[in-house]
């Protein structure tokens, strides 16, 4: 009996196709990796009930449940709402599953709820660009992490976003120990220096990164109250020329950065190649081809940056290039 499967409707729905014919596996997403505990129980049903009872974790933080009938999607997504609903992913008709299979999972580091390095919530934040976004067929890549250290792999992305904090320091709490200058010189930048027993802080040297912050045992430096990123562009991996992302924004905020995004949605959907298959090219390529300048003017639409915002005019897109 042949088997008659609109695979261009199933991937759209988040279901991916295996090497067996008329089995697959469905995609859940997490955003910033972070669920209740309760979705596990539901996840393990699905996986017992319509798969073979595995379920891979995915580098992007998602679930997939393998061995998936696609005469069963319909079930399935009905079995999937209640998990979609817990974790507030948008949805155009509820009860249908995934409204589209283009922008991935937005992944993240634990962030501070759990880790003493991190500068922000990178699971709140995930979730703010994941409801800015999802829904959408393009397929970006977005990764959050709280500190320098890119546990996250943010540089790999479409975008990454880097958690930075401008150090506060309060001289009446120091007792010149230096903890704090050793930290940076040995875990960072050694923007910090000594003088006349008060440290001092190279501005334009200093990452963010917090680690001064960790070490100073007096409290006399502490987190900035408001929450600074660094963003990262054009970052990926892939067969032709994997390249790290570079850094377009430093000292931006929250708000700045999820608009950038979005206004990037409308700069790729203007200017993808008509070719690109399922409408999937490279951001990198496109404003390769397209001008940097081009982009800038597309990505800075209604944005109004901080005064302490520092912007990189002119990034050249560098690399590993496999295909020359």
């Amino acid at each position: 009996m042949g088997l008659d499967i609109n695979t261009k409707k199933l991937k759209k729905n988040a279901f991916r196709v295996s090497k067996q014919r008329g089995i697959g596996a469905s995609r859940i997403r997490v955003p910033g990796g972070y669920l209740n505990a309760e979705v596990l129980g539901m996840v393990q049903e699905i996986a017992q009930t319509y798969g073979n009872g595995y379920v891979h974790l995915t580098t992007r933080q998602g679930f997939e449940i393998e061995g998936i009938r696609f005469e069963d999607m319909d079930e399935i997504n009905k079995k999937l709402q209640p998990i979609i609903e817990m974790l507030d992913i948008n949805q155009e008709k509820p009860g249908c599953g995934y409204p589209a299979s283009g922008t991935r999972n937005i992944s993240a580091c634990i962030g501070n709820n759990v880790c003493p390095f991190a500068n922000y919530n990178t699971a709140e934040l995930a979730k703010k660009i994941e409801k800015a976004v999802f829904p959408h067929d393009l397929h970006f890549k977005i990764a959050l992490t709280g500190c320098s250290n890119d546990c996250a792999k943010a540089r790999m992305h479409d975008f990454g976003i880097i958690g930075q904090t401008m150090p506060q320091y309060d001289p009446s709490r120091c007792i010149s120990c230096q903890a704090c200058m050793k930290g940076c010189k040995s875990l960072s930048v050694d923007a910090l220096r000594m003088e006349n027993y008060k440290i001092i802080r190279d501005e334009e040297k200093c990452i963010g990164c917090g680690v001064c912050v960790t070490k100073c045992p007096t409290r006399a430096l502490t987190r900035s109250k408001k929450k600074y990123y660094k963003l990262t562009i054009m970052g990926r991996t892939g067969k032709r020329n994997p390249r790290l992302g570079e850094d377009f924004l430093v000292w931006a905020d929250a708000e700045n950065i999820i608009k950038i995004i979005q206004n990037t949605y409308a700069f790729v959907d203007k200017y993808i190649s008509p070719d690109a298959p399922a409408r999937k090219e490279h951001i990198g390529y496109i404003i390769d081809r397209v001008g940097f300048e081009e982009y800038k003017k597309w990505a800075l639409e209604g944005v109004e940056l901080m005064p302490e915002t520092i912007m990189k005019n002119n990034i050249y897109w560098g690399g590993i290039h496999f295909d020359r």
